[in-house]
């Protein structure tokens, strides 16, 4: 029992030594070999000046602007620490190191472990990449696209494909289309205990099954630079959709213009690379453009993925929004469509929305496909929003 106490105390003090770095040096004790690579490799990324190796005894290390460096450094991380780890030391080199320009190098892409963010940093600079980056900077996408795909789609496809077979029931089916366990169920309070029968007022049935397009489905997303993890599991999603025969969709992007990319739709890395992160944002005029893409009103579904800070017509955006409703469509505002937690948004134009009965909030990708399914059989999106906030 007392050499497990003692362990245990001797790896509680190795990991505040790991964290507090050269100062603590006095009272916990040099961190030497592995301990002492790690060391470095943490002061390089949270201190500033002096060398990446060695450094052991000051946090002084740091990265500068050589590439050849910075690609060692990756290298050290991805070694020393686990991926989940690694994905949050990335990201906070290229905030508080300035990497950006670094990324622009093919060598440098080979060493960084593709994640959602790192995509969204390379989407933003897309405009400026060097022709020969550009393949590189594909095969860190694809990689991430790849991954994102196999964790949504199945069940993206089954949750969809459920609510179209449920919502295409009819109420007034031919006799070899009627549900005689449900509609039973739903007509037992018409029970007739002199005939020993129930006599239906309601029958149920489902449609036939058809290979005709049901919904209609416009994803419109804001591209602006707060939103590129949105903007990554959108294009992933839209492309998902896009591949299912029942459903015809639509992925536009903005900022302060319209770009409509459903022609890219059976590529999401061309869907990703034709966005462009950053910029201001004009929803007037992107829900404009996505009203003339809905022909069925009552059939269509209009998702919009913004945080709501309007550069355009205010008034305007919103009238346009309680138009589409009052037509039968079903709009669906989503702050956030990521893993990051409570996005930051417009918090007035938000409750603009709610006041016209379209909730807005924001949605985790693990409970989109639920949210899809939602909206098709039309359920109470108001309820849903107030349970995945719960959840």
């Amino acid at each position: 029992m007392t050499d497990n106490t003692d362990h245990s105390r001797r790896e509680r003090l190795r990991r505040w030594r790991l964290v507090l770095g050269g100062p603590a040096e006095t009272s916990l004790g040099t961190a030497d070999g592995r301990d002492g690579r790690m060391d470095a490799a943490l002061a390089a990324l949270y201190d500033g000046g002096g060398e990446t190796e060695g450094q052991s005894r000051s946090r002084s290390a740091g990265l500068g602007g050589s590439a050849p460096k910075v690609a060692r450094w990756l290298g050290d991380i991805r070694e020393y620490f686990p991926s989940t780890v690694v994905q949050v030391m990335q990201s906070d080199a290229i905030e508080r190191l300035d990497l950006t320009r670094l990324l622009l190098e093919p060598e440098m892409l080979d060493a960084v472990e593709p994640d959602v963010n790192l995509v969204g940093t390379l989407l933003s600079l897309n405009r400026v990449m060097p022709e020969k980056t550009k393949d590189a900077a594909r095969q860190v996408v694809r990689k991430v696209v790849d991954e994102l795909e196999k964790r949504i789609s199945q069940k993206t496809r089954t949750a969809v494909s459920g609510a179209l077979n449920r919502a295409a029931r009819i109420n007034r089916p031919k006799l070899t289309d009627i549900d005689w366990d449900r509609t039973i169920r739903a007509n037992l309070k018409h029970y007739q205990a002199e005939h020993r029968t129930v006599i239906p007022e309601r029958l149920i049935g489902y449609g036939r099954r058809t290979t005709a397009i049901q919904r209609d489905v416009v994803l419109c997303v804001d591209q602006s630079g707060s939103m590129a993890a949105s903007v990554v599991f959108s294009g992933v999603f839209a492309a998902v959709l896009a591949s299912m025969r029942s459903l015809k969709t639509s992925l536009v992007v903005f900022d302060t213009a319209v770009v409509d990319l459903t022609d890219q739709l059976t590529d999401p890395v061309e869907v990703l690379f034709g966005t462009q992160l950053g910029g201001g944002t004009d929803i007037n005029r992107a829900i404009g453009y996505s009203r003339q893409l809905i022909t069925r009103p009552r059939d269509s579904i209009f998702i919009l993925i913004s945080d709501l800070y309007e550069g355009g017509v205010r008034d305007q955006m919103l009238r346009r929004v309680a138009e589409m409703t009052a037509a039968g469509v079903q709009v669906v505002v989503l702050l956030a469509l990521s893993d990051e937690g409570a996005p930051a948004y417009d918090h007035e134009n938000a409750a603009a929305l709610a006041a016209l009965g379209v909730p807005a909030f924001a949605c985790t990708p693990d409970a989109f496909p639920d949210l899809m399914a939602a909206a098709i059989e039309r359920r109470d999106l108001m309820a849903f929003a107030d349970r995945l906030a719960d959840s």
